[in-house]
């Protein structure tokens, strides 16, 4: 008929994509668009900020001792004179770097467990289960201490002061913050092998490791990518925690936690010290709850927004 204009397929296509869907619906959480940006900002500030601000971390100016903020020192100094911008540039990386370390290997011991305890039809998934609720019912504080008591010197002697305690924290905060994102990814697992595709797969003989990386992996990846973003923000604060107690970096390693620990006793002369990591350290656990929210709310396909 005349007047009337059919749209291509390959418009079609281009009109409707599950990954422009979801961005169109992240978009629509205010809070978690202005987070990603607030993260990005503090990400590019440690990143870049290097081969911006060339001051040393270990310059030492008694002199200019607990300073307040100034243009020499936007973020003031220290008692012994550091450049506490310096710092907190170098001890973000860390801070950051252990967030997402720890945020890794806690979602990928989780969804192995979880995966394997949701596919399992006999006493494996109830063990699995039996020792996620172990773990969880565990004191995570008092256990986290333990362990970096007992296992810090041999690794500080493997290596390296720095590398040995980096490693030893990622391990000890992933390997406690699995167990939320088994349980997860379990009950995922459990309600998605009972689905037609997943049936058909099975009828058609598709192994079920296949049935699991190709058909029911996917279709759970959503909850399991918004508790890592928990995770990260979890990480954060543990090991800013155990550097606060002083079990955390060497006292030569500038991590916000550790910036936090040093500043306690000087905070009536100098509350600026305290106030720079404080602020950095709240600002990234709440941008990214926040990012995971709006995440929640962009793959959940039941929610109209």
């Amino acid at each position: 008929m005349a007047g009337l204009t059919l749209a291509s397929p390959s418009a079609e296509r281009r009109a409707y994509s599950p990954w422009r869907e979801t961005w169109r619906r992240y978009r629509r959480h205010k809070p978690a668009v202005v987070s990603a940006f607030l993260l990005l900002i503090l990400i590019a500030a440690v990143l870049i900020g290097p081969f911006i601000w060339r001051v040393s971390i270990n310059d030492i100016d008694v002199v200019a001792g607990m300073q307040g903020p100034s243009l020499a020192h936007p973020f003031g100094t220290d008692d012994l004179g550091q450049d506490i911008l310096a710092r907190m540039i170098y001890g973000g990386r860390i801070s950051l770097a252990v967030g997402l370390a720890a945020m890794l290997v806690s979602v990928m011991v989780g969804t192995l467990i979880g995966a394997v305890a949701g596919m399992s039809r006999g006493a494996l998934g109830y063990f699995l289960m039996w020792m996620t609720d172990l773990f969880l019912s565990l004191p995570q504080l008092p256990l986290l201490l333990l362990l970096i008591y007992l296992f810090r010197d041999g690794l500080k002697a493997v290596f390296g002061p720095e590398g040995g305690i980096f490693i030893l924290i990622v391990l000890v905060i992933g390997g406690l913050r699995w167990m939320p994102v088994a349980r997860l990814v379990r009950a995922q697992f459990l309600s998605l092998r009972e689905k037609e595709f997943v049936e058909a797969a099975r009828a058609l003989g598709a192994s079920p490791v296949r049935q699991v990386v190709r058909h029911i992996l996917p279709n759970a990846v959503g909850p399991v990518i918004i508790a890592g973003t928990i995770d990260v923000a979890a990480a954060i604060i543990a090991e800013s925690t155990l550097s606060f107690l002083g079990l955390g970096f060497p006292p030569d390693t500038p991590t916000w936690g550790r910036i936090l620990f040093d500043a306690k006793d000087f905070l009536d002369i100098g509350p600026h010290w305290a106030l720079f990591p404080g602020a950095a350290i709240f600002i990234a656990v709440v941008a990214i709850n926040f990012i995971g929210d709006g995440l929640r709310d962009a793959l959940d396909a039941r929610k109209v927004i």
